[in-house]
């Protein structure tokens, strides 16, 4: 199984793209369906990332990034690169994608995806608003045309 998550929140404009891209790959999804392959829409909701990437053979996580870079510049990480242990706290809002997979892999052992792949759009924008700005909206379309190929490329087994 195939599990591609979006995250980040698309009232933040470019903090959106990771459901930007996530949404239109459902609708890929709905064009062209496969068994073997989920598309969520995680929006802000890290515990959410670690249920529905458990059961997985391979993990793909999009979201936006604010290292600096160019806007639309688009990172391809490997995901144990990127995991974090989680700080236990009393609200569930700071448990991210990225402590999600650091406690997948502690909770679920062998059912959470070992191959993992993180893609990080940085933001020109994180202000409140809807659309994404025409460079991450850039690259986000080509982050979707990209995962689509792999979609397709994809074992059905």
């Amino acid at each position: 199984m195939l599990t591609i998550i979006g995250c980040g929140n698309s009232n933040r404009s470019d903090d959106g793209v990771g459901v930007f891209v996530a949404q239109a790959l459902q609708g890929f999804m709905r064009r062209q369906p496969r068994a073997n392959v989920r598309v969520f829409d995680a929006g802000t909701g890290g515990m959410d990332v670690m249920f529905q990437a458990r059961g997985s053979r391979k993990l793909v996580i999009v979201d936006a990034s604010a290292s600096g870079s160019e806007a639309g510049t688009t990172f391809e990480l490997p995901g144990v690169e990127v995991q974090a242990d989680h700080t236990p706290e009393f609200s569930l809002h700071s448990f991210r994608w990225d402590h999600a997979l650091a406690a997948g892999r502690k909770i679920f052992r062998d059912q959470f995806p070992s191959d993992v792949t993180v893609y990080l759009i940085e933001a020109q924008r994180l202000d409140f608003g809807l659309e994404l700005s025409p460079p991450v909206r850039a690259s986000a379309l080509r982050l979707v045309e990209k995962i689509e190929r792999a979609i397709d490329g994809y074992p059905t087994n």
